[in-house]
């Protein structure tokens, strides 16, 4: 990579890990923490977990579209903003309602479609692929270090400990996209607006894509609303000790993904990885079903290689296909269906663990499944 394409992507690695850190601390712990909030519920706790996913959703297209007619930084900076002040709202509060409004107001900082856009307008189509990976590597790494500083935090001062640190981030991840990341020499503007969502929403390859990004966070979301729980009722796991369970986990995980995330764009075999890693998902649904520590965390292993692969892998593919100047329509629709699977997952997840406990999350993990394994076999042909 030549010297705009290295400070480019320290930045906005640094962003992404920054940002999705601040999401992912709160993945292991809310359902524990959150009950002792004022009129909390299952169903509430997991809407809180999954409602800054619903803004998200809403606001990924039209700000993507945004940042292809009036450039990508400053609707970054206003998404910071917004995901700042969320934070801060979610820290003051001590009720399950003020809890998911505070979330709500987080999602609002859509800035997914934006970032990958940025990536994308400042490297060459040689290296995307590795781009993205960066990328890709780095929501890895952010997910590892939340898994073991979130329970850390929350043992500290609670969710508010979080949602503290999670405003401090937001705020220097734009300083960073000030001061480190460059400007793209020329801004892709489409030459009717929205004529580049037109484009990519025609493509059966792209959709096969943004439905990978929706189902595999409908089920990680899911998991974290029972897994938490599971670990601290059925195998009497204290939410304070649970970092000692991530920690190692994802770090080894991520290790494995490294390698055959590589070997699959050396070989040109990135399909037979993408279907791997959908398969490999199944084994957050058996995790929740295991009376054994140990099949457990083997369970959840095969888990996160599958979901570490798909992170890394779809992104890639995306950018590669859509057109320079759809970069930011296509990313927003990958980003919003991200976004709305993490806000299915934790609103099904928290009702139907309610109704029928880690059972009843893990039928529901099995069922999306068998949907995403239907809809990629028929788009296949499409693609």
């Amino acid at each position: 990579m030549n010297s705009i394409e290295r400070r480019a992507l320290g930045g906005l690695a640094s962003l992404y890990v920054f940002r999705m850190l601040g999401l992912f601390m709160v993945l292991p712990v809310l359902t524990v923490y959150g009950e002792g909030y004022r009129d909390s519920t299952p169903m509430l706790l997991g809407l809180a977990m999954g409602a800054y996913g619903l803004s998200q959703a809403i606001l990924q297209i039209p700000l993507g579209l945004l940042s292809d007619r009036w450039g990508r930084k400053p609707v970054i900076y206003t998404g910071l903003a917004l995901f700042a002040l969320g934070s801060v709202i979610a820290a003051l509060t001590d009720s399950v309602y003020g809890l998911i409004v505070g979330r709500v107001l987080q999602g609002c900082g859509a800035i997914a479609a934006a970032v990958m856009a940025l990536v994308a307008d400042l490297t060459r189509d040689e290296k995307r692929g590795i781009a993205m990976a960066i990328i890709g590597a780095s929501i890895g790494i952010a997910f590892m270090l939340a898994v073991i500083l979130g329970p850390a935090l929350a043992g500290v001062g609670g969710l508010p400990a979080i949602f503290w640190v999670t405003a401090g981030l937001a705020l220097l991840g734009g300083l960073l996209v000030w001061r480190v990341v460059p400007a793209p020499e020329a801004a892709r503007r489409p030459a009717v607006y929205g004529s580049g969502f037109h484009t990519v929403v025609k493509s059966g390859l792209v959709w096969r894509l943004v439905s990978g990004a929706f189902f595999s966070h409908l089920l990680l979301t899911a998991l974290f609303v029972a897994l938490p729980l599971v670990l601290v009722d059925r195998l009497d796991w204290p939410a304070s000790e649970h970092w000692k369970l991530y920690g190692p986990l994802m770090l080894g995980t991520f290790l494995v993904m490294l390698p055959m995330m590589r070997a699959a764009e050396k070989s040109d075999r990135v399909p037979f990885a993408l279907n791997f890693a959908c398969l490999a998902l199944i084994g957050g649904s058996a995790a929740l079903l295991s009376a054994s520590t140990w099949v457990l965390v083997v369970l959840l292993a095969v888990f996160f290689t599958g979901f570490n692969l798909l992170e890394a892998l779809l992104p890639a593919q995306l950018t590669r296909k859509a057109p320079a100047e759809a970069r930011g329509a296509a990313t927003g629709l990958y980003a919003t269906l991200q976004f709305f699977g993490t806000f299915v997952g934790g609103s099904l997840g928290g009702l139907l663990f309610g109704l029928g406990g880690a059972s009843a999350v893990a039928a529901l993990g099995l069922a999306v499944l068998l949907l995403w394994m239907l809809l990629w076999w028929g788009l296949r042909e499409r693609a």
